[in-house]
């Protein structure tokens, strides 16, 4: 299994806030096949090995005014922890958050994003020209404002996992 950030849309009266059931959940779109339909589809969106950098990128947002809507794109959301705290938490996002979420992504400048984030997210990617890196930032960037955007008229939350 790779590092990443998987994002699957569904109906807010079926979500359980259980972690087992969620666990199951979203293993279900640990079948390539399917999880490539759903993408397809546009119920689901994966963002591999980079999400915790495309926090920060997207944190350069952040102006502190008792809100975190910052953190929504990534790693926001209601957390739904296992019993034991031994395993990342799932990430729930009802409705509501899904349309702060969409907003949010439409509203920001990725060039400024990046300005700012540069100097934190590019040195664990030193062997890498900044052109290239920044092009697979844009790539998440895009993917989760069209994703997010498609997802806010269905009414739909989002579950999130971490897989690592």
């Amino acid at each position: 299994m790779s590092i990443e950030m998987q994002l699957r849309v569904m109906p807010e009266s079926e979500v359980r806030e259980d972690w087992a059931w969620l666990a199951e959940f979203m293993v279900d779109a640990g079948d390539f096949d399917r999880f490539q339909a759903e993408r397809q589809a546009g119920i689901a969106e994966v963002v591999e090995y980079h999400f915790p950098a495309l926090h920060e990128v997207y944190k350069a947002a952040y102006t502190p005014q008792g809100s975190h809507d910052w953190e929504l794109p990534v790693f926001g959301g209601d957390p739904v922890y296992h019993a034991t705290h031994n395993q990342p938490p799932f990430l729930i996002l009802r409705p509501a958050q899904v349309h702060d979420v969409a907003d949010f992504l439409a509203a920001v400048s990725f060039d400024d994003l990046w300005e700012v984030a540069r100097p934190k997210v590019l040195p664990p990617f030193s062997a890498f020209d900044e052109a290239e890196v920044k092009g697979w930032f844009v790539t998440h960037h895009t993917d989760l404002q069209a994703f997010y955007t498609r997802t806010v008229p269905t009414g739909h939350a989002v579950v999130k996992a971490f897989w690592y």
